[in-house]
């Protein structure tokens, strides 16, 4: 492998792993806002119960994904200077955004609601969770901005001098209609994968508590019922609207990246109308085109493409052969190419990773949907579920929304190869702005300088999961209460007397600041 093969696979393993904690914490963090605020609206025991609960993963979850998400930061300037100087007029102030505005407003309430618990005011102490809450979602906007730019370039202009791009239109980076879809696309996914969890988790108590026969009218049975309703209903919701974003985003693929498109229905050849690919086999590794064989749905290629049942859909020889007329068959002969200089261009995505990463983003998602309909029917008019498979099921269904968002993004990234910054077709082809994989990463670095460091941000990450998976299931089976129904310790299942009754808080207070963040 050389150099920009062994980069390639630092990236993704590590943006990946970051990408496992970044869906739970949106949601989560939505999630347990709204149980904060129905508590404090009605100040019934059960929601503060699943308020601390659901904070406590949600904390463990956000700590773990900061610790991951600064490596992404670093990377751009070992491995990849030549892409960071590319991108970086438009990137600083985006990034620079999500830095100093998003992600100070999202760390500082978050401090603010950790240690509020009974030395602020409840409304305040609620507020502080919801601008936090709020500063997550502003810094997805602002990541997911930046990417999509990467994705269809818009607000710059190409320098004469040095051939990078200059960001003239700020506001139209903002509002770039990819980082629209995809900003929509990945909130709704985040709520699939916070639902998820609340269910499954809330299942495998609930069958737990019954099989003990623990009363069905205490506080606890009410927090994992409430948990596996809320999560269904969520999830269900989010898988609706996954499927509305997911379509509007296809379109927009459609237009700006054909390629991308076409290779992940393993469509050869143009096609009107065009069919849906359910199950493709053949030469998929080779990346022959020509050899592949698929089940299809007549005309529903068409309309995902172009709104329609009639119209033509290109197919990847034909897209092939148009890139290779715009952008060149082979690499430039010059040194910024490294060993590429001078090979031809292959515009075609793995065939593999952009085929199959698309149908498990799907199929993971409908997987998560379908354990959210069990879930609520089999937990409706009071009921508790005790069948092992559906419950246990449920359980491992959690990894399934995790999964999806793992390889949506895959597809995403990988279906875009061989570039790194698109070229946006709404522009004339003189004054596209893109840029090749080959050409971004470091000059200079060594095959053995990035496997260095692959190895050891792997077997870091690889130590970092176990510590969050451990610190996740041992909060999870100690649950809200112990068996015997006192508090566990650390725990504060009771309402806290944070209050005077006039809204004041009490300052007499003795308790570690630790008791929720331990």
């Amino acid at each position: 492998m050389d150099v920009l093969d062994i980069a390639r696979w630092q990236f993704g393993i590590t943006t990946v792993y970051h990408f496992l904690m970044v869906p739970l914490t949106i949601g989560l963090g939505l999630l347990v806002a709204i149980m904060h605020t129905m508590w404090v609206r009605t100040d019934k025991p059960e929601w503060l119960r699943m308020t601390r609960f659901w904070g406590r993963v949600f904390l463990i979850n956000f700590v773990l994904g900061v610790a991951t998400g600064l490596v992404q930061e670093f990377q751009f300037g070992l491995a990849w200077s030549e892409y960071s100087r590319f991108v970086g007029d438009v990137f600083g102030s985006l990034l620079a955004l999500e830095a100093l505005l998003a992600f100070f407003l999202e760390s500082t309430f978050l401090g603010l609601w950790i240690f509020g618990w009974g030395r602020i005011p409840k409304k305040v102490h609620l507020a502080a969770l919801w601008a936090a809450v709020i500063g997550s979602w502003v810094s997805a906007y602002f990541i997911i901005a930046a990417n999509s730019w990467m994705q269809h370039p818009v607000g710059v202009v190409t320098d004469d001098e040095t051939g990078r791009p200059l960001q003239v239109d700020f506001l139209a980076v903002l509002t770039n209609n990819t980082a629209l879809a995809a900003y929509a696309h990945t909130l709704v996914g985040a709520l699939m994968v916070a639902g998820s969890l609340l269910v499954g988790i809330g299942l495998w108590h609930l069958r737990k508590r019954k099989l003990a026969e623990a009363s069905t009218t205490d506080p606890d049975h009410q927090v994992w019922r409430k948990s596996v309703r809320l999560g269904g209903w969520v999830s269900l919701v989010a898988f609706v609207l996954v499927a509305v974003t997911g379509d509007i985003q296809a379109k927009l693929m459609y237009h700006q990246q054909p390629l991308k498109m076409s290779s992940a229905e393993a469509l050869c050849e143009t096609e009107a109308p065009a069919s849906f690919s359910i199950f493709a086999f053949g030469k998929f590794g080779s990346n022959e085109c020509d050899d592949v064989h698929s089940i299809t749905v007549p005309y529903l290629l068409s309309y995902l493409a172009n709104g329609d049942f009639s119209s033509a859909v290109p197919g990847v020889n034909e897209l092939q052969e148009r890139y290779e007329e715009v952008y060149g068959a082979t690499y430039p002969d010059d040194p910024s190419f490294g060993n590429k200089a001078g090979e031809a261009i292959d515009y075609t995505p793995l065939l593999a990773v952009t085929y199959w990463n698309f149908r498990l983003m799907i199929g993971m998602g409908g997987v998560a949907a379908a354990v959210a309909a069990y879930a609520l029917w089999s937990t409706r008019r009071g009921r508790v579920p005790t069948s092992r498979i559906g419950v246990y099921g449920s359980l491992l269904a959690v990894g399934a929304p995790f999964v999806a968002n793992a390889s949506g993004w895959i597809f995403t990234e990988m279906g875009r190869q061989p570039f790194v910054v698109h070229p946006n077709p709404d522009v004339a082809v003189e004054d596209q702005v893109y840029f090749f994989t080959a050409q971004a990463v470091s000059p200079g670095i060594s095959a053995a300088e990035v496997w260095t460091s692959l190895i050891g941000l792997t077997l870091v990450y690889g130590a970092l999961a176990v510590v969050e998976l451990w610190l996740i299931v041992r909060f999870v089976r100690r649950g809200v209460t112990s068996g015997d129904g006192h508090a566990t310790p650390g725990f504060s299942p009771e309402p806290p007397d944070d209050d005077t009754g006039d809204g004041a808080p009490r300052r007499d207070r003795d308790d570690d600041v630790l008791q929720f963040a331990h």
